[in-house]
């Protein structure tokens, strides 16, 4: 790439956001996301057939209503709403209306039922689902000077680095409460408050009903040295560039965005890994019994397949480790929701 066509040096937030959902922007190309890595939507049905038991056990805690929403945050290409749609009991799907929350066009074929929408609704009764949304949440990146102070990393749209201005104001706050950085040269941290507000956002759109985001995070005492920006591009990690060509991403300080000052009125937050939240809905990768296979041969090689696939949702080390924060709102008792879940990961 010319030197000319690289473009200006700008922060990670700015270059990240031009570089994902600009005018030709990844996540506005056709292929969407699952043309370039795997979630837990595109590994099993089972992940879909866990939310819809979600949302019926939301639908009871809220009494049956008439009409109930569920929500797809960041919707790719509609893949979990429609999932979910298809595992509602008959009766309960009459009265789910759902939504799929994309700035990209919607896909040919979509279910006429789902209304597709650059923003939530607002006033939502039932279910908003963020699943891998505030991972692209473009956040800038800081990273200590030879001094040891934190400089806000500015990039050109080749990738190229360099370190700009101290960070300041309501950055530097964040940054000394929820990730601060040893004053020791190269450590690089990345600020969540962009995310913090957008989950704020999203929950402030739900009347009543839970909202659940779903993302690799980490914890206040457990905050990589080096940051975890990166890229991915066709299925495989890369180095992040901001070029439109790969995803551009980063864990989730879940912690912090469960005690935004506007989250954080809403009483009830808890932060759980998938492996437990998974397991709470029925997901558990137990094998099936082997006299099924000597009575129901085909049945014991579906049961099989099922349990390889819980496993690869809750694995340790893999998609397991996933952070799920939940935040119910308006439910004066949301403990059943998510049985046998240790009480310790209480938020």
């Amino acid at each position: 790439m010319r030197d000319e066509d690289c473009g200006e040096w700008r922060g990670w937030r700015a270059a990240t956001e031009a570089a994902l959902y600009g005018p030709g922007g990844f996540y506005r190309r056709p292929e969407g996301p699952a043309g370039h890595f795997r979630t837990s939507v595109h590994a099993s049905p089972l992940y879909a057939r866990a939310v819809a038991r979600l949302l019926c056990r939301v639908d009871e805690a809220l009494g049956r209503p008439a009409s109930l929403d569920f929500v797809d945050m960041g919707a790719g290409r509609g893949e979990l709403v429609t999932g979910v749609l298809a595992e509602l009991p008959a009766g309960m799907a009459s009265r789910v209306h759902p939504y799929a929350v994309e700035l990209a066009d919607p896909p040919a074929g979509l279910d006429d039922r789902i209304t597709w929408s650059g923003e939530p609704p607002e006033g939502i009764r039932g279910v908003l689902f963020a699943n891998e949304w505030l991972d692209n949440v473009p956040v800038e990146v800081v990273e200590a000077d030879p001094e040891g102070v934190p400089r806000r990393v500015l990039v050109r749209r080749d990738g190229r680095e360099r370190l700009g201005e101290p960070v300041s104001g309501a950055d530097a706050e964040w940054l000394a409460r929820w990730w601060p950085l040893p004053p020791e040269e190269g450590l690089r941290a990345e600020i969540g408050l962009p995310r913090d507000d957008a989950w704020a956002s999203a929950v402030a759109r739900v009347e009543r009903g839970l909202a659940v985001a779903v993302d690799y995070a980490h914890t206040v005492d457990t905050r990589p040295l080096f940051g975890t920006l990166t890229g991915f591009r066709e299925g495989r990690e890369t180095t992040p560039v901001p070029d439109g060509t790969c995803d551009i991403t980063a864990h989730v300080a879940l912690d912090a965005c469960a005690a935004h000052p506007t989250a954080r009125a809403l009483p009830g937050a808890r932060l759980l890994t998938q492996r437990d939240a998974l397991r709470a809905l029925g997901v558990t990768g137990a094998r099936p019994p082997l006299t099924l296979a000597s009575t129901n041969p085909s049945e014991y090689v579906r049961a099989l397949a099922s349990a390889g696939e819980a496993a690869e949702l809750t694995a340790p080390g893999g998609l397991g480790d996933f952070g799920w924060l939940l935040q119910p709102v308006g439910l004066a008792d949301a403990s059943d929701l998510f049985v046998d879940v240790p009480d310790h990961e209480e938020h």
